[in-house]
């Protein structure tokens, strides 16, 4: 029998109490300037430290997949994990425990005491650009898996920072725009993962979002910090900014906010201090924030005097990365239509088709960017995992379109020079794109806002960063060649310059040369497999007043263009040779990534046009979809079988051959409805006026869907395997103020051993009505079975499965009267009912 029942959040104990001593015992001992400075980064990474206390700095570090660390760099590889969609995938909140506890590992390796993760924020539309970072369309599948995260990070002495609250759930205008959302939506939909983490994992930070909500920045939001997250929640972590959301300095601190990030130059530290000491903000206010932030540091262990609250001995047992990189990946899979094509039989030839089968996509671009030491690409692992000879390989369509960061074939390396033209020091470059935050320079390199002397007595700065190596090209043609950033630039390719000038954008984006659109600077005709020099020079320069400095631009590159139906027509002779096609198709970093929304779920390129002719030549086709949210497919009905990839990570090549040849069942459901874009009800992420009316209330993906009648191409929670099951029986019992308890009994009448995620909808009996959801997730569990095997498993739905949020009441209220508890595979496969009067 398996029983899910939420984690419970830790209680006070004596060693909380102890802490807490220690915590205003170091309070105590801190004057007003040092606790203002506390409260402001030092950096673009950390807290400073305070001797006087016995504080370290607090290093935070970016980690919802890996974590980098504070130095953007390959010197010091991150395991990396698949895409946070494909963990929600999982419905498995102790795989989500285990992943964290992986990351908790990674972070002490790396010196990190806090991890900025998870994100919690919901798919309300599938225009969401930063979607393959959060989990789910549903709040409760969102927080369940959150929960898992949090609980198994911290469970390893590392903090996390549940993100974005709250709202922030696009990227178009996000540092600017104001969501309208009503009390009830966010009360039932965005606020609700929060609420479930803070009860079930207690977790030691939250990161507010740029976004506005309802008028006020998060920032500042005093409502929904102090009085929801702190006072009705009992939240007593520490709340940071998002990276320069802080604006005004007695706003935020009145407003909850306890560290404003990232430094040295920040409404707090000594803006701080003066605000007190002018009247404008209580000292008792700071000292709140202070508190938290100090007992954060004791949590981790950097405060002295302070137990941490996971002592070394009580650390967990060492995880294999790359074993549980690869689980996640082929748990994660979803196998959303198989019409006998998977698993793959032996002896058969297979012709693997798509750029990204070669180039494997595994991680979505933005902060949350690492960098493995290995890769495993779907040629890579279908090639290791047949027979010699069976794998024959084709490009077909390269979804690609667009410059990209230099990556496959450049060898690079950074050169930091003073404007004598003296080497500072050098550092090396993963691939074409640098980005310095400050402590993450290389050795003897300072900015130029550094007052370091020569010893004449010469200021030392920065002048130019050169990012410099060799390019071996993978094909003869003309290649193309780009430069991502702002300020002066000269690339040189083969001892040619050809771009020396100054770019510049009118956009007001800190984080332009980040996430901006490269600018085509050269085409060169090149020759495989002949090395030629490169060399990208930037004049580095900041205004004295800017908030943030940090060196950041790439060096991008696209391969020669091919026709394209010739490269199609190549790809459908190789499918028509072999017994079985396989076609990896994918979005590119240009399609999804933070800092911007998409504008189709199209994919890019000519891929539509290379499924569509491989099934042509070859009907035992299988797609193979490399995207970390939804996508249209319009030609699903045509192939053999879709999967469903996300973000796979470092090793999804070898996870993808385990379920291709059978060896793992794809064990993923979907935590988000996927279909075209003309029949989705949400949609609109593009503010109007500066303002996000989200209209649509508490009816956003799979409630969505149902409201308004649309059948979506692939419903939430669906997923396939390689057995099948058969639902005997449930029965629902209980009106209990805290839950309905449904045990439901399954039965594997497949011919292999499997795992199903048994899902449990509450839907109110008879009209639902206009302001209600005709269903929704209330509970789930996975299985699993031997063939033949009949196993029972205990669901409890809780109090919350059966409130809603009255506004007028400003409080929740529970509705009673009939339900059915629906019980099946999917939100539109429901194979049981259990009725239920509360």
């Amino acid at each position: 029998m398996v029983t899910v029942t939420g984690t419970p959040g830790s209680d006070p104990t004596s060693a909380d109490a102890a802490r807490e001593a220690a915590v205003e015992a170091a309070l105590g001992k801190l004057d007003l300037d040092a606790k203002a400075r506390l409260l402001g980064g030092q950096d673009m990474w950390s807290l400073p430290e305070l001797p006087e206390i016995g504080l370290d700095s607090l290093v935070m570090s970016d980690g919802p997949i890996g974590v980098r660390g504070t130095r953007w760099t390959a010197d010091d590889p991150s395991v990396a994990l698949p895409s946070p969609t494909a963990l929600a995938a999982t419905w498995d909140p102790e795989l989500a425990r285990r992943a964290g506890v992986l990351l908790a590992q990674e972070a002490r390796r790396k010196g990190v005491h806090v991890l900025l993760a998870p994100t919690v924020n919901l798919h309300r539309s599938p225009l969401g650009g930063r979607h393959f970072e959060a989990y789910s369309e549903d709040p409760y599948l969102t927080g369940r898996i959150g929960a898992g995260y949090v609980n198994g990070v911290q469970s390893g002495g590392v903090g996390t920072t549940v993100k974005h609250f709250v709202a922030n759930d696009a990227e178009t205008d996000r540092f600017t725009v104001d969501n309208l959302v009503s009390e009830r939506a966010l009360r039932e939909l965005y606020l609700a993962p929060f609420e479930a983490i803070v009860e079930n994992a207690h977790p030691w930070g939250i990161m507010t979002a740029y976004n506005t909500v309802n008028g006020t920045t998060m920032s500042e939001h005093r409502y929904l910090v102090n009085e929801v997250l702190r006072g009705e929640w009992g939240f007593d972590g520490y709340n940071v900014s998002d990276w320069m959301a802080a604006r005004s300095t007695t706003g935020a601190i009145d407003g909850g906010l306890d560290v404003a990030m990232p430094g040295p130059r920040t409404v707090y530290g000594a803006p701080l201090a003066r605000a007190v000491r002018d009247g404008h903000v209580a000292e008792a206010t700071l000292d709140g924030a202070v508190r938290n932030v100090l007992r954060l540091a004791a949590r981790v262990g950097i405060l002295d005097g302070a137990e941490p609250a996971v002592a070394h001995t009580d650390l967990p047992a060492p995880v294999d990365g790359e074993a549980l990189a690869r689980e996640i990946a082929h748990r994660s899979f979803v196998l959303v239509r198989n019409e006998g094509a998977l698993p793959l039989p032996e002896g058969r030839t297979v012709a693997l088709i798509g750029a990204a089968a070669r180039d494997a996509r595994v991680l979505g671009g933005g902060s949350a960017t690492v960098f493995p030491a290995q890769v495993v690409s779907p040629l890579d692992g279908l090639t290791a995992a047949l027979p010699e000879g069976a794998v024959t390989y084709a490009v077909g369509a390269d979804p690609n379109t667009e410059l990209a960061v230099a990556d496959k074939g450049f060898t690079l390396r950074a050169v930091c020079r003073d404007a004598t033209g003296t080497v500072l020091g050098t550092g090396s470059a993963p691939n074409g794109q640098i980005n310095w935050m400050g402590s993450d320079l290389p050795e003897g390199v300072t900015l130029p806002h550094s007052r370091l002397r020569s010893s004449g007595g010469t200021p030392i700065r920065l002048h130019t960063v050169e990012l410099a190596g060799t390019f071996t090209p993978r094909d003869t043609g003309r290649h193309a060649f780009g430069i991502k950033g702002l300020g002066a630039f000269a690339l040189t390719v083969d001892g040619t310059t050809y771009y020396d000038d100054v770019q510049s954008t009118d956009s007001d984006d800190p984080f332009i040369s980040f996430f901006g659109d490269p600018e085509l600077r050269a085409e060169v005709q090149l020759t495989a497999d002949t090395p030629v020099e490169v060399s990208l020079t930037h004049g580095v320069t900041f205004p004295e007043d800017a908030a943030m400095k940090a060196v950041g631009f790439s060096l991008c590159h696209q391969e020669p263009r091919r026709d394209p139906d010739e490269l199609i027509a190549e790809a459908a002779e190789a499918a028509r040779a072999a017994d079985t096609a396989v076609v990896v198709v994918a979005t590119t970093e240009r399609v999804e990534s933070e800092g911007f929304d998409r504008v189709d779920l199209q994919l890019p390129g000519h891929q539509d046009d290379l499924v569509r002719a491989v099934v042509a030549a070859n009907p035992n086709t299988v797609v193979v979809v490399n995207s970390g949210s939804p996508v249209e497919l319009p030609w699903r009905d045509q192939v053999a079988a879709v999967l469903l990839s996300w973000f796979p990570g470092q090793e999804g090549g070898a996870a993808l051959a385990d379920v291709l040849t059978g060896a793992r069942e794809p064990g993923g459901r979907l935590p988000t409805t996927w279909g075209a874009l003309a029949d989705a009800p949400v949609t609109q992420v593009t503010p109007a006026d500066g303002e996000l009316p989200y209209t649509e209330g508490v009816f956003i993906g799979y409630r969505a869907w149902e409201k308004e009648g649309r059948t979506p191409s692939y419903a939430f929670g669906h997923g396939l395997g390689y057995t099948d099951w058969t639902y005997e029986s449930a029965e629902a019992e209980g009106t209990r103020a805290d839950g309905v308890t449904v045990t439901v009994r399954v039965t594997n009448t497949g011919t292999r051993a499997g795992r199903e995620v048994v899902q449990a909808y509450l839907a109110p009996t008879g009209e639902a009505g206009p302001d209600r959801p005709a269903r929704w997730l209330a509970g789930f569990a996975g299985i699993e079975a031997a063939p033949g095997e009949t196993v029972e498993v205990t669901l409890e739905l809780p109090r919350r499965a059966f409130e809603i949020w009255d506004e007028s009441a400003g409080a929740w209220a529970f509705v009673k009267g009939s339900y059915e508890i629906q019980v099946g595979r999917s939100i539109a496969d429901r194979r049981l009912t259990a009725p239920i009067t509360v």
